[in-house]
């Protein structure tokens, strides 16, 4: 075969409609978009734009979400438009409400990890006799110098220490320095001699801020360091729920560790650990969070690390469908027999008219006002008045301290960048973008590799459709194999990987090999340099498979009258006893619940989407809702 010109494309299912080989031409010069962790759907967690810092404020312009997201991106701006199935596509909404999308985590056991146990885990006798020892510490002080060390602890004594005469003994001082530091966090003990005397002096000392710190908890030593427990969650993503935890219980984020992050517009059901924290502690959370829910403690001797994990589970809710029964049961039949094409999906993309991709490109052509002038330009579409005059003051007078005032929030990313130009100046970008944290800064050139990788798998399933051939890549271990035209033959398309493009991998020795110089090369970069001057945004590539099939996939046609109401019954519910939905024989709505398992790094909405066969984009979606409810 002559690998120098595209071989013609064979017939092949699912082409998408409307997607014309002009549109896809034009696809594969303009598409760019974000690249893999351990988001329970690929997803990162990305920065977070003014607007979402602020979601459900009115702004008084009266514009309407629909509105707003005229100027969003569609599927076809990200290089998804191929099918793989050969169904007709039927409509629903998706995600009508954030309990149509429930997802529970598969531990690194394959578990899937429910919350179904808020009770505190009985400690052993061996644990419970230490702490009763370690409390019992405390009765070598009377009741007048705990009087005096609670003054002193909360300056409210004109002494600025209390001094209790010691012991004689050395291992019964060290019994009460340890009891004052016990029962009054902030203050710290000394040893002082007078007149032959010893005495045990008391002190703040770090001042009034000593009051902050957190007390000091006896840890048994038969009691594994971490406490593992679950998290329930409502309308809330990963880091944000840490983050309300930490300040509960006065720690550090980095305190808690996980094996991925999960979605905010979801409800969803994961496994946290927490270094030396009680269950007790974490189990009172219960009585004042919003939207949150812990339990199923236990105690561990190692934290839980990204990427440990299996994948997710989701039971997701598709409103208001169209299709028949029967074109239902040939939709999901197909995904579960054939899969779904391994897109990433539109969360990995932005919302706005000035799409993440663009920006990581400029990052990798080192065209560092560029970036700034991307994130920081007025635009149209998805904004929030404060924003827009933030962008627009930008624009008037170039000074970031100026544009800074009109943000209400500052630690969106439009704002951790301005605040890097105001303290590093306007010629010095890149430390000033080195102001927004390394993870967010990462989502932009990961975003880019991700619309290379979309664009080419449309073209690799477009030339070849559904059959392993000869130049398509294979894993063996981790390291990728170019298929001959024997080997081929044993191979299916599941076995198939492509590369996100970087300095470490291979490409297809086929056309749609080429085709990754080409659309690198229209936007000016090198495939052969994809080193960067700064480490951070060097790109070493990696392999993603081409198809995926769902496990556990099960499925239901359910029909409700009000859409307003939940159609799940959740794990929380569930606890607290509440009664599952029922459905109606017959109602004025037909909705299906679709349940499936994925590993990670692979996107929900991308198996949805083979069965509706429509764009899943939020711009789309919000206009098919609004024209539902309208």
């Amino acid at each position: 075969m002559d690998e120098s010109k595209p071989a013609t494309a064979p017939v092949h299912p699912g082409e998408k409609r409307g997607c014309s080989e002009d549109e896809e031409d034009k696809a594969a010069v303009s598409k760019r978009a974000k690249v893999e962790d351990e988001h329970e759907n690929g997803a990162p967690r990305g920065a977070k734009s003014a607007e979402e810092e602020v979601e459900g404020e009115e702004d008084g312009s009266g514009e309407t979400f629909a509105d707003m997201m005229k100027h969003g991106l569609t599927e076809l701006d990200v290089g998804i438009c191929k099918y793989v199935s050969d169904h007709e596509g039927f409509s629903g909404i998706l995600k009508e409400r954030y309990s149509d999308f429930v997802v529970n985590e598969i531990n690194k056991d394959g578990k899937i990890v429910h919350l179904d146990d808020l009770s505190v885990p009985e400690e052993t006798q061996e644990a419970a006799a230490a702490e009763e020892e370690e409390t019992a510490d405390c009765s070598v002080l009377t009741e007048d110098q705990k009087k005096q060390l609670g003054e002193l602890q909360l300056f409210k004594n004109k002494e600025s220490f209390v001094s209790i005469e010691g012991d004689e003994s050395k291992e019964k001082r060290t019994v009460v320095h340890k009891a004052i530091k016990t029962q009054f966090p902030g203050l710290e003990t000394k040893t002082e001699e007078k007149d032959g005397r010893k005495f045990i002096v008391a002190y703040h000392a770090a001042g009034k801020k000593a009051l902050a710190a957190p007390r000091k908890h006896f840890w048994p030593k038969n009691r594994g360091s971490f406490c593992h427990f679950v998290l329930y969650k409502e309308n809330k993503d990963t880091m944000d729920a840490i983050n309300v935890l930490s300040k509960f219980l006065r720690l550090r984020p980095n305190m808690f560790s996980y094996m991925g992050t999960k979605d905010k517009r979801a409800i969803t059901v994961q496994e946290i650990a927490v270094l030396k924290i009680t269950a007790e502690r974490l189990a009172h959370l219960n009585k004042c969070l919003m939207n949150l829910k812990l339990g199923n403690f236990s105690y561990k001797n190692h934290p839980l690390k990204l990427g440990e994990l299996q994948g997710n589970h989701f039971t997701v809710i598709i409103r208001n469908i169209s299709g028949s029964d029967a074109q239902v049961h040939q939709a999901v039949t197909s995904l579960k027999q054939t899969g779904f094409i391994n897109y990433y999906g539109m969360q990995r993309f932005g919302t706005t008219a000035v799409p993440t991709q663009q920006v990581g490109r400029a990052i990798l052509k080192n065209d560092w006002k560029q970036v700034v002038d991307l994130i920081l330009k007025p635009r149209p579409g998805a904004e929030k008045e404060f924003l827009v005059r933030c962008r627009e003051e930008w624009a008037k007078t170039q000074d970031p301290e100026a544009a800074l005032k009109k943000l209400p929030n500052k630690r969106c990313v439009e704002g951790q960048l301005l605040r890097g130009l105001a303290q590093h100046g306007k010629n010095n970008i890149v430390t000033a973008f080195g102001l927004i944290p390394r993870n967010n800064r990462l989502m932009y050139i990961h975003s880019y590799q991700s619309v290379v990788w979309n664009t080419m798998v449309s073209r690799r399933i477009d030339a070849f459709g559904l059959t392993a051939v000869e130049g398509d890549l294979v894993l063996r271990g981790t390291t990728a194999h170019v298929l001959s035209e024997e080997e081929a033959k044993s191979h299916s398309v599941h076995d198939i990987v492509m590369p996100l493009p970087g300095f470490d991998v291979i490409y297809p020795s086929h056309h749609v090999g080429k085709g990754y110089r080409e659309m690198l090369s229209a936007d000016g970069l090198d495939i052969d340099n994809m080193r960067h001057k700064i480490k951070d945004y060097s790109l070493a590539g990696a392999y993603r498979r081409v198809i995926i099939r769902p496990s556990d996939v099960s499925w239901e046609v359910i029909e409700y009258d009000d859409p307003k109401i939940s159609l799940v019954h959740s794990d929380f519910e569930k606890i607290e006893n509440k009664p599952a939905p029922v459905f109606n024989k017959e109602g004025k709505y037909r909705g299906l619940r679709l349940e499936f398992s994925l590993p990670p790094s692979t996107y929900a909405t991308m198996a949805i989407r083979e069965v509706l066969k429509l764009d899943t984009s939020i711009k789309k979606q919000t206009q098919l809702n609004t024209t539902w409810f309208n």
